[in-house]
């Protein structure tokens, strides 16, 4: 089992596979570059524990459960290359509950991902030349002003979160509006999107009393419930930032799917280098199935493709005999 020490080793790994990527692509065309561009994606996972044998162990947020649970809660920071082809792991840590006695102190998420995105950046700069700002995306839980200033000051990107229905801003024709009315009135300046049929959107300007001059996505997509994107001013365009976003959003389901996969739930055991072992397993995990199928399929294949590929297949396996469990509530235990 991999122990605590190979975090350090797994980033400098993926720090190591995108300068050599950097290096490989900083001299082709526009276009080509394009094609390998960078996401930075920042999002936690909660592993739940049924114990407190650990100092790790707390009280956290749940995202796939919508509740509180008892659990170890990791912070990871990862970079996607491209339509989701390939995702590298470059920093990770994780978050103490109880900042009293020994260990590390204890930070908050939006603490860790300044000084995680800051090491990292800081590590690349110094060995590729003409690196492009980072596109950083996180969750509604990373919309910190100070956060989105950081991003935008230290290391000249920029922060994108998904908007609240409590936010208030002011367009530039002097109009009131709320989070709440982008997602429910109709009168924006709708576009239609190239590359998903049925789906519009519409780009804002407006100020905000929080973050300043922002710039808003709003995205209107068939079966799904009407959203808003939220960043500072910024000439990205649109489908830029909707594409960014979407990457995210799989990233989540990868992760789950792994955790199922390498039965993370079942580890109850009282060493700490047992969690980050499952941790860097899931890291690895996704590195090279990712990294595997880009090569065998010669980068045609998303990473939509691959992880709806992995969960229906995985229906034919045995997976009483090989004790996992099912990848998803609407798949049986027994093999199809």
């Amino acid at each position: 089992m991999p122990k605590q020490k190979w975090v350090k080793r797994l980033q400098r790994l993926g720090r190591e596979l995108l300068v050599r990527l950097w290096r490989h692509m900083a001299d082709k065309s526009p276009a080509t570059r394009s094609r390998w561009q960078w996401t930075w994606v920042s999002d936690d996972s909660l592993f739940k524990k049924y114990g407190r044998q650990l100092g790790l162990v707390g009280i956290w947020w749940s995202g796939q459960e919508h509740r509180v649970r008892c659990g170890i809660d990791g912070l990871l920071l990862l970079v996607v290359i491209g339509e989701g082809k390939l995702v590298i792991p470059v920093a990770f840590t994780v978050r103490r509950p109880d900042p009293q006695g020994l260990g590390r102190p204890c930070r908050d998420k939006l603490t860790w991902l300044q000084v995680m995105l800051a090491r990292t950046w800081a590590a690349l700069q110094r060995r590729c030349r003409r690196l492009p700002p980072p596109l950083v995306v996180a969750d509604s839980w990373f919309g910190d002003s100070q956060l989105m200033a950081q991003v935008a000051t230290h290391e000249h990107g920029t922060l994108l979160v998904e908007g609240k229905r409590r936010y208030v801003f002011r367009l530039p024709d002097g109009r009131r509006v709320t989070g709440h009315d982008l997602r429910t009135r109709t009168d924006w300046p709708w576009r239609d999107s190239l590359q998903v049929p049925g789906m519009r959107y519409a780009r804002l300007t407006a100020t905000s009393p929080t973050y300043g001059i922002v710039t808003l996505v709003i995205v209107d997509e068939p079966r799904h419930d009407r959203s808003y994107l939220l960043c500072g001013e910024t000439s990205l365009p649109a489908p830029r930032l909707i594409r960014a976003w979407k990457r995210r959003s799989w990233i989540e389901h990868t992760f789950r799917t792994l955790k199922h996969l390498l039965a993370t739930e079942t580890c109850q055991v009282p060493g700490e280098d047992a969690y980050y072992g499952h941790l860097v397993l899931r890291l690895l995990a996704g590195l090279v199935l990712l990294y595997t199928a880009r090569v065998l399929f010669k980068g045609r294949v998303t990473m939509e493709e691959i992880l709806f590929s992995l969960k229906h297949y995985w229906r034919f396996l045995d997976s009483e005999l090989l004790e996992f469990r099912a990848l998803s509530w609407d798949l049986r235990t027994e093999a199809a």
